[in-house]
């Protein structure tokens, strides 16, 4: 019996869970520092919540509930894991419409699940990292959303990566113009969406095999190639086309207002980003890196999707960073501070001798009162054993109770990271230790 986790999924241990809650907590930090709250919704939906708000390419993914019981024979499905959370969250708008404010701004940190391929960086099980601004049409909402995420790759040490931005009527204006009738733009969008990612020759391939001539497809790639003056560039191709000029000018009012907070300078106008998500509707946005294939996240603005729950639309935007990308990317640039490598524990607490077991937990409780991490060694295992278990660990530092030190009414403390040995007064050990741990500057 095979003893690896599904395909696509993993098994975190506590190195890896650590850098996981190191990221997770500057990422609520700084979501709550924008005025964002706290949302969670369940792991599954029911299966007519999700199917149609992701396009033909999207249902494919999604992992469906067989009926249960009596009802497990019919083959039939009723349920569906979560595919993202920006549609549960239109459907929680929907369901407590009177009970949010007018504009409710929510984050949402919680897993997804998706029938893909596994790939480096891609999961069938992982967690999204959203916020969500509900109840305004306004360009501040896009602003306020790039600058949050700006700041927290910021704040994880990220230095290089790009904010691509885009316009849902701007791809629809550059497929007019290029003949590309309207009923094979979703189509021909989900193609688009993986220049960068595939070669060109691909995307080409795949346009021409959704019925499009491979010289109509060359011709519409062009328009979709990057330029060193891409809005200038942009201008002269859409000329007239009143839809394509005033998501132009909606791109450029962003990058304009983004000046001042963590997005300005990062904010790069490209006509080839599409995501193939279909709910979207105007701004589309992603976050690259050089050495990542793909996006460390992405988002845009989706005005009509939670009319589909309410009956009427609510103008919606929203962002999600990818934990695991980030993850992935960070431990191979070897970004995580070295502390959150180090393990869990602040000090351990040798065992002498078997008499003395009941003392050395006591001096753990002691050291646990003081605010310290702590372990106890269980067995009374030669000194050097249970200090090299100790280092195998991480542990900075080992507590040690000797007949000596325990008549003196002392504990002998070693610091791991140095190799020195200091003997301190019992009640003394807690502040002695974490001192030490954390020196005053």
């Amino acid at each position: 019996m095979s003893t690896k986790p599904p395909g696509g999924t993993r098994d975190f241990l506590p190195e890896e869970i650590r850098r996981r809650e190191y990221v997770v907590r500057i990422v609520r930090d700084v979501y709550e520092q924008y005025g964002f709250e706290p949302l969670e919704t369940p792991a599954f939906e029911n299966i007519e919540t999700l199917l149609g708000k992701y396009g033909d390419e999207g249902n494919k993914l999604i992992f469906k509930i067989l009926k249960r019981g009596e009802h497990e024979a019919s083959g039939e499905a009723d349920l569906a894991l979560r595919y993202d959370l920006t549609v549960p969250l239109a459907r929680v708008v929907a369901q407590y419409q009177n009970e949010l404010p007018k504009f409710f701004k929510r984050y949402q940190i919680q897993p997804v699940w998706r029938a893909d391929r596994p790939a480096r960086g891609r999961f069938r099980e992982f967690y999204q990292c959203d916020i969500d601004a509900i109840g305004s049409t306004s360009l501040v909402v896009e602003v306020d959303l790039l600058a949050a995420v700006s700041e927290v790759l910021g704040r994880l040490g990220f230095d290089d990566f790009v904010v691509r931005l885009n316009h849902r009527r701007l791809l629809t204006a550059l497929l007019d113009l290029n003949g590309v009738p309207e009923s094979q733009h979703g189509a021909a969008l989900i193609s688009i969406d993986k220049l960068g990612k595939v070669q060109a020759d691909v995307v080409i391939a795949e346009l021409a095999a959704r019925g499009m001539s491979r010289a109509a497809a060359a011709g519409l790639l062009e328009a979709f190639t990057g330029h060193a003056d891409t809005v200038g560039r942009l201008q002269s191709l859409l000329g007239e086309h009143e839809q394509g000029a005033s998501a132009l000018t909606d791109l450029g009012a962003i990058v304009q207002f983004a000046e001042g907070t963590p997005a300005a300078g990062r904010i790069r106008v490209d006509p080839s980003l599409a995501r193939g998500l279909s709910y979207y509707t105007g701004t589309i946005m992603e976050i690259a890196v050089p050495d990542l294939a793909g996006s460390l996240g992405g988002g845009g603005r989706y005005d009509n999707l939670i009319g589909m729950f309410l009956g009427r639309d609510v103008p919606a935007c929203g962002f999600s960073l990818g934990l695991e990308r980030i993850i992935v990317v960070m431990t191979e640039r070897s970004m995580f501070p070295a502390t959150v490598a180090s393990g869990g524990v602040d000090v351990m607490v040798t065992i002498w001798s078997d008499e003395a077991r009941g003392d050395a937990l006591r001096l753990a409780a002691e050291l646990r009162r003081g605010g310290l991490r702590v372990d106890v060694y269980p067995e009374s295992d030669k000194l050097g054993k249970q200090v090299k278990y100790a280092a195998s660990r991480n542990v900075s530092f080992v507590a040690i109770l000797g007949d000596d030190e325990r008549a003196r009414g002392e504990v002998a403390v070693k610091d791991l990271r140095t190799g020195d040995q200091q003997s301190v007064a019992r009640g003394e050990a807690p502040q002695f230790i974490a001192r030490r741990l954390n020196p005053e500057p």
